[in-house]
């Protein structure tokens, strides 16, 4: 199976990925900053360091395509439930659809990861 063209998924990815990178350790910061920094290691250093080869053009340590998966659903849910919890409804309800927009979209690269297991 051939890696689907994905730049169009990847734009609503990284959207969704931002409102994580900002909201998660936003929200969390209100109680404690432990937290906060903990949440953007996990968000952001845990995806970067580990990785599906074929996926990414450099991987430091390889995973299979199902814990790729795992890291995009974690950024997405991340995404929605951070939102929810510290914007008013006119900010958080586009944050889920972008989130939803991605989840549909990443599709055709999840069939793909999971491809690559097998």
């Amino acid at each position: 199976m051939e890696r689907p063209d994905d730049r169009v998924p990847s734009a609503f990815r990284f959207a969704t990925e931002l409102v994580a990178w900002v909201a998660t350790p936003w929200a969390l910061a209100g109680y404690s900053w432990p937290p906060a920094v903990l949440s953007l290691v996990v968000l952001i250093g845990v995806p970067a360091v580990f990785a599906t080869p074929g996926d990414k053009t450099k991987v430091l340590l390889p995973v299979p395509g199902w814990v790729t998966i795992v890291f995009v659903l974690l950024q997405l849910v991340a995404a929605v439930v951070s939102a929810w919890w510290l914007w008013p409804a006119w900010a958080a309800v586009p944050a889920t659809l972008l989130a939803c927009a991605a989840l549909v979209l990443e599709q055709p690269r999840w069939s793909w990861l999971l491809s690559l297991t097998g």
